[in-house]
């Protein structure tokens, strides 16, 4: 599957009990941030576990053309022989990051503060989507930016020559924008700042501590603050990459709606940041188990045991929403399937992400037979107990949105078909095998 390939229709029918492990692809946050903080060392980083989805190999492909030496070794192996801080050359091409917000946003943050042009692109979904939100504060250290009306997709970046460090408060809860500005105040002198009002996945603080970067949180009554201080020697770190939470929440799905079902997930990431749908699962009295919980490439991992049961609904709290941003597709698809109200509060970000995924997710839902409203930054499903199925979903060129609605039909009195699923290989190219493997009925 591949997210440039023609539209592949597929469907899921309603199945006997999903059995056995699923053994879910590396995290692609951590993934994309590897590579990038491998290309920015001084050395060879080796990197074990790394997502091969489409996503990852166009971030993999950048880092080659600003002249770091990136192999393939193995399944999930690669090597990367770094520039250093600072060090990128300058593409010969443009930089394709095909569907990948965060490979793009990230990429323009790590040369913005390098005396290079570089010009960036990306498929129809990822032109679609505003990248002023990164390109504004990038602004600050010196850099020139060059993009299409409203701020988007192509866009050129003339990187600074004398690079000034940067002080910001980041408007929404967003990772990518924190992630963008500390990596381009690593080629600034002095220290950059970063300010959430609302934490963010902390992988990126987390991956430039390790590399060797003098990095601090510290919460406060702005927030929470971040310092970077400028121009350090990254030294190149093995990276052991867990399990991806988001990528797993689909199969867990699958288990909790299909009757009859038990299937063990190891490996998967339990970072604090990412944890937001297994608390609210938990909540809605979800029979999930985790075992052995133990720390593996500086993230906490554990091995989730996940067993059909009934679900209740639940008020997913607005603070909560940035350590599940991507799981709301999903979480809509249970919510539809247990008893009673599930309100999603401070989603406001869904509508900006490879779709509007909260017009996506009512709109297939209630073509299905789901209960759903909406409003800008909140969506409430009235669950039935189940759906009755029978609709195909627009996918919107959305690897998520296509899953939530494959792990539907698993479950739902009629089958439920996607008008493309080939955006899944962005993130989760063995999905298909993966589910088939556990007994799922999609093809």
């Amino acid at each position: 599957m591949s997210h440039s390939a023609e539209p592949l229709p597929m469907i899921a029918r309603r199945s006997g009990p999903l059995k056995g492990e699923a053994k879910i692809p590396g995290d692609k946050s951590i993934s994309h941030r590897a590579l990038i903080l491998g290309a920015l060392s001084v050395g060879e980083t080796h990197i074990t576990g790394l997502l091969e989805g489409q996503d990852v190999l166009d971030t993999a492909k950048a880092m080659q053309a600003f002249g770091a030496q990136v192999e393939r070794l193995g399944e999930g192996e690669w090597k990367v022989n770094g520039v250093g801080v600072g060090g990128f050359a300058e593409p010969e091409g443009v930089i394709d990051c095909g569907n990948s917000g965060t490979g793009v946003r990230l990429i323009m943050g790590a040369m913005a503060t390098t005396p290079i042009t570089a010009t960036f692109t990306g498929d129809a979904s990822l032109s679609r989507r505003p990248m002023g939100r990164v390109t504004d504060p990038l602004e600050l250290f010196g850099c020139e930016v060059t993009a299409r009306e409203g701020k988007r997709l192509p866009v050129t970046i003339k990187g600074a020559a004398e690079p000034v460090p940067a002080r910001y408060k980041t408007p929404v809860a967003s990772a990518q924008i924190k992630s963008a500005v500390l990596l381009a105040g690593l080629n600034a002198p002095g220290q950059t700042v970063v300010i959430e009002s609302e934490p963010t996945r902390d992988h990126t603080e987390r991956m430039l501590a390790g590399f060797g970067a003098t990095i601090t949180t510290e919460a406060t009554d702005e927030g929470r603050v971040i310092t970077l201080t400028g121009r350090p020697e990254l030294k190149p770190q093995p990276v052991a990459v867990p399990r991806d939470p988001s990528s797993a929440a689909f199969p867990v799905a699958a288990a909790l709606l299909v009757p009859g079902s038990e299937i063990r997930v190891p490996g998967v990431s339990r970072n604090p940041t990412r944890d937001g749908l297994y608390v609210t699962l938990l909540e809605m009295g979800a029979d999930i188990t985790f075992e052995n919980p133990r720390e593996e490439g500086g993230e906490p991992v554990a091995d989730l045991l996940v067993r059909h049961g009934p679900l209740k609904g639940v008020t997913v709290p607005p603070e909560r929403a940035a350590s599940m941003i991507d799981e709301f597709p999903v979480l809509s698809v249970i919510a539809a399937f247990a008893e009673g109200t599930t309100v999603m509060q401070g989603v406001h970000e869904l509508r900006v992400k490879e779709s509007d995924r909260i017009a996506a997710m009512e709109i297939g839902l209630v073509a299905n037979g789901g209960k759903v409203e909406s409003t800008e930054d909140s969506m409430t499903v009235h669950g039935t107990g189940g759906l009755k199925g029978g609709a195909t979903a627009a996918t919107h060129i959305d690897h998520r949105i296509a899953m939530s609605f494959l792990v539907a039909g698993l479950a739902s009195d009629q089958p439920i078909s996607v008008d493309d699923g080939s955006p899944i290989a962005t993130s989760f190219p063995d999905f298909l095998p993966l589910m088939k493997a556990l007994g799922a009925e999609i093809a």
